[in-house]
């Protein structure tokens, strides 16, 4: 279903692994059995360690640069996607 939404919103199969694929990779066989619930599971681990912060605690926690390794995120995008977002990059030399 993910890769079709993907096709409507006008993404090919290879821009769509290209950015996504983390996701389809994760969800190929379904989500798994969640409720709905998010109740800050991270958070409860840290006071039930008796800790101040939740750093330790995080499922996908980000480096000192603010990446996702897992997923490396972010990533680019294309300027079609600028474009339709009316977004200009300014590079700094």
């Amino acid at each position: 279903m993910q890769k079709d939404m993907f096709k409507v919103l006008g993404f090919s199969e290879e821009e769509a692994q290209k950015q996504f694929g983390f996701l389809l990779d994760a969800f190929e066989y379904g989500a798994p059995p969640h409720g709905g619930i998010a109740f800050g599971f991270d958070r409860l681990c840290s006071i039930f360690a008796g800790v101040e912060t939740i750093r330790d605690f995080i499922a996908f926690p980000k480096n000192n640069n603010g990446r996702d390794t897992m997923i490396n995120s972010p990533s680019k995008i294309s300027q079609a996607q600028l474009d339709e977002l009316n977004i200009q990059l300014i590079v700094k030399e």
